[in-house]
């Protein structure tokens, strides 16, 4: 085996052993954790803010936002929306690890939530390689992204609880085939569940929000 290769593996290794414990530490305050990943402008803030809006204050929620830069525009609209926030500056790096979590996880009030929200970084290929120790991970795609995201980037979709096809208010306009992009998650992951919706029109909202307090409880 080469250097390279086990540099790699030890490297994953460790990030599994932390996300184990960030995992042990959200059981141990009884928060369920859900990481949600999706490329950049398919909605990740405005479906988590869509989310809050719909399932509190029935649940309690909190949010670890993670960016690239040291910028706290989407954790300030989490806090306007009445739940605490975290930032996480990856310094430039294309995902949150264990470690990155592992870090934010003190500054949460964990005895006040019910819920924690991870949004990863806007990225379709790194983030779906590290686990951080959430209960279930969520992808957020588009209808402008266009319909093929499946079959160019598949690994992200494979070990995803939910998927949550995002503006759908815009299929009239873009040539989207709906049904091909299913096929494309079905094929990599039979048993993902799958909600379109919009957050501009509020379409799908509920179902997706059901499945979620499902999951939480």
């Amino acid at each position: 085996m080469s250097k390279t290769i086990s540099i790699v593996e030890d490297i994953m290794s460790a990030n599994d052993q932390l996300a184990a414990q960030n995992r042990a530490q959200l059981d141990a305050h009884g928060v369920f954790g859900l990481n949600i990943m999706a490329s950049p402008g398919a909605g990740k803030t405005s479906t988590i803010l869509r989310t809050i809006e719909a399932i509190t204050p029935a649940l309690r929620v909190g949010v670890v936002e993670g960016d690239t830069a040291a910028v706290t525009i989407d954790a300030d609209k989490v806090s306007a929306a009445g739940c605490p926030a975290v930032q996480i500056n990856t310094g430039g790096s294309c995902h949150l690890d264990a470690v990155m979590l592992a870090k934010a996880l003190p500054q949460m009030p964990l005895d006040e939530l019910d819920l924690l929200i991870v949004e990863n970084v806007g990225n379709l290929i790194c983030p779906g390689a590290f686990h951080l120790g959430t209960h279930a991970n969520v992808v957020i795609a588009s209808v402008p992204e266009g319909d093929d995201k499946p079959y160019k980037y598949p690994n992200i979709y494979r070990n995803i609880d939910a998927l949550v096809l995002n503006k759908v208010d815009l299929r009239p306009y873009i040539d989207f085939d709906q049904e091909y992009f299913e096929r494309g998650i079905r094929l990599l992951n039979p048993n993902a569940a799958i909600f379109p919706i919009s957050c501009k029109t509020g379409e799908g909202i509920e179902a997706w929000a059901d499945w979620l307090r499902a999951k939480v409880k």
